[in-house]
C-alpha cells in the first residue's frame, strides 16, 4: 500500500486497487486466480474483511472493503504478502512459459 494513502475509519467501505509490479500481465492463467480466491477467502473468513465489490483484471485487482475487527491495512498487508509468495511459490512448481522472466521480475 502507498505510503501516501492511508485507510481513516477500515468501518468505512473503502476503494483499493493492487498492482502488480510494472502492471505486468499476469492473471491470465486460473491458476493464479484460485490464488487471489483463496488469499482473498481466507482474509474474509479470518481477518474481518467485509468485501463490497471486486474485480480482477489482468495485472491488477480493484476491490471495495471495509472491516469492523481489524485495521485494513494490516489485512491488505498480509493478503499481499502471503498472495505474493504463494504467486511466486506457483510460478516455480508449475509450467509457465514465462517463468524465467517473472522470477527475475519479482525478484
Amino acid at each position: 500500500m502507498s505510503q501516501r494513502y492511508k485507510v481513516i475509519d477500515s468501518a468505512e467501505p473503502t476503494f483499493v486497487t493492487i498492482t502488480i509490479i510494472d502492471w505486468v500481465d499476469l492473471f491470465i492463467r486460473p491458476l493464479y486466480f484460485k490464488i487471489l480466491d483463496d488469499s482473498l477467502n481466507y482474509c474474509i473468513e479470518n481477518k474481518g474483511l467485509n468485501v463490497h465489490a471486486y474485480v480482477y483484471m489482468s495485472s491488477h485487482i480493484h476491490m471495495i472493503i471495509s472491516s469492523h475487527d481489524n485495521q485494513l491495512q494490516g489485512i491488505i498487508r498480509d493478503f499481499k504478502k502471503h498472495t505474493s509468495k504463494q504467486i511466486i511459490k506457483a510460478i516455480k512448481e508449475y509450467p509457465e512459459s514465462r517463468r524465467d522472466w517473472f522470477l527475475n521480475k519479482f525478484s
